[in-house]
């Protein structure tokens, strides 16, 4: 009898052993994916987060007489702005004071006099 019970004491033994170097594998292998994950999150995911959060704040920071731009590439200057609103309106001819009401997300960015300055004076 000694001998069954020492030979269950082993196996247990053995087995525990195994599934111990087991876990050690499995979190060997999971490593790469992991790492991959991280680099993903950071050079993917964070970058367009600041990008969309940038974009909101342009849109909610529209003010009248801003030159700006639709995503449909429509240019216009911004008549009427109200903060919470989700339409703006915008001129888009001046011969003719022409308006549209366009949805504020709609608005891709805002062009500064600066870059208006500098295409005029090359022309």
């Amino acid at each position: 009898m000694p001998t069954t019970t020492n030979w269950l004491d082993s196996s247990a033994l053995n087995l525990l052993a195994q599934q111990g170097g087991g876990q050690a594998s499995i979190w060997t292998m999971m490593m790469p994916i992991l790492m991959i994950g991280v680099l993903f999150y950071v050079l993917m995911i964070v970058p367009e987060k600041k990008k969309r959060n940038e974009i909101a704040k342009m849109q909610g920071d529209l003010k009248k007489n801003d030159r700006i731009v639709t995503i449909g590439g429509i240019l216009g200057v911004v008549v009427n702005a109200q903060s919470g609103s989700e339409k703006v309106t915008i001129r888009v001819d001046e011969a003719n004071n022409t308006r549209l009401e366009v949805l504020r997300s709609s608005i891709s960015r805002v062009l500064s006099d600066e870059k208006q300055d500098t295409s005029k004076s090359e022309s």
